[in-house]
């Protein structure tokens, strides 16, 4: 039986209650702390794309819930998705300022690119978290999971997947994010850290714009440098691009698919790690990510120091700026063994939705019904 990895981030001793009364007791209402900015908040929510439908799937609509709740249904968030165009994004969040919203979220496209945008938004007095991405310039606060724990989790998934006879000289293929993407880089980091002396990494993409094609592309040119019988392994830091491999793998004649890596736990990626040909996937708790970002937003904005505080108490930097406030969530290894346990049990998924007719017979041979 595969061994499940489950590592979670301890980064304070924080205990967050998301789901009603806020944080350290707080409540969330507007009576409390008297707040210099009441219910009637606007937060806007800048999204990086649409390839990978977490975003407009989870997301957006439980940081909308959220707000809801913390306002009395008087706060309103304003989205805009920049479809992985950065230029998009930097126009999106100039008319954000424009409109003089209180508070930004901010998922970046470019890391780097937005800066100048982040640093408006500063002079304009309105403040901006880092939600997911780390962005550069002179934000608030950044929201997200322990990136490079992420790609340690799935480097010690792909060793754990090839057993005791992992040999040195076996080759892998490193899928790799956007370059534009920090978290990528991170991801990276972390799988080198557990993947380097112990396998050899015969090809390594960089992916633009973490979209499949571009990763079936990649996969197609390391298939014809390496060849279809050589490659163990696959690190695809993502579910989607895992696809975009497999496809590539499929089109090549491999009829055995080697141990192949993922992350987001999405439902396209869950059915192929029911039926084999995926691994694993890296599954983060978006509910609890969005719900911790709406919140911090919403503190934010009515000056609710000691609730933001008790929000982001970890520190990191980016390469503008040092000792950010930040929150950092817990992840998990998603593997055949812990599906129920994980993303079904948490409300993402339903077994129905997993266990299409043609993923019927492999549902039931791992008890998921």
């Amino acid at each position: 039986m595969r061994r499940r990895i489950a590592i979670s981030v301890v980064a304070s001793s924080l205990t967050l209650s998301l789901t009603g009364c806020g944080v350290l007791g707080a409540t969330g209402e507007s009576s409390d702390a008297s707040p210099t900015k009441g219910n009637d908040i606007t937060v806007g929510l800048l999204l990086p794309e649409t390839a990978n439908t977490r975003y407009d799937k989870f997301d957006y609509p439980i940081i909308k819930e959220r707000v809801a709740v913390l306002t009395k249904n008087q706060g309103e968030v304003r989205y805009a998705n920049a479809d992985a165009d950065a230029n998009k994004q930097a126009s999106q969040m100039q008319q954000m300022i424009d409109e003089q919203v209180d508070v930004i979220l901010l998922d970046a496209v470019d890391a780097h690119a937005i800066a100048g945008g982040v640093e408006k938004a500063k002079e304009a007095g309105i403040p901006v978290i880092a939600y997911d991405r780390l962005a550069e310039g002179p934000i608030d606060a950044y929201i997200s999971f322990d990136n490079e724990l992420v790609g340690e989790v799935q480097g010690r998934s792909l060793i754990d997947a090839l057993g005791s006879e992992i040999d040195s000289s076996d080759k892998i293929v490193m899928m790799n994010g956007s370059p534009t993407d920090p978290n990528a880089k991170q991801f990276k980091q972390g799988a080198l850290s557990e993947l380097s002396g112990k396998v050899t990494i015969a090809q390594s993409f960089d992916t633009k714009d973490w979209k499949p094609e571009n990763a079936e592309a990649n996969m197609a040119e390391a298939i014809q440098k390496i060849g279809k019988d050589n490659i163990v392994a696959v690190y695809s830091a993502n579910d989607g691009m895992a696809g975009g491999v497999i496809k590539a793998m499929e089109a090549a004649g491999v009829t055995e698919l080697p141990p192949i890596t993922g992350q987001d736990a999405e439902l396209a990626g869950v059915q192929r790690i029911v039926s084999g040909e995926q691994y694993m996937s890296v599954y983060k708790s978006y509910p609890q990510e969005a719900e911790a970002a709406a919140e911090m937003a919403v503190a934010k904005v009515q000056s609710r120091d000691i609730q933001f505080d008790a929000l982001a108490r970890d520190r990191v930097d980016s390469p503008t700026h040092k000792g950010i406030p930040a929150q950092l969530v817990s992840v998990v290894a998603l593997t055949r063994e812990n599906i129920k346990d994980t993303v079904v049990a948490d409300g993402i998924h339903k077994v129905s939705d997993i266990c299409t007719a043609e993923y019927k017979e492999a549902c039931a041979a791992i008890g998921l019904r």
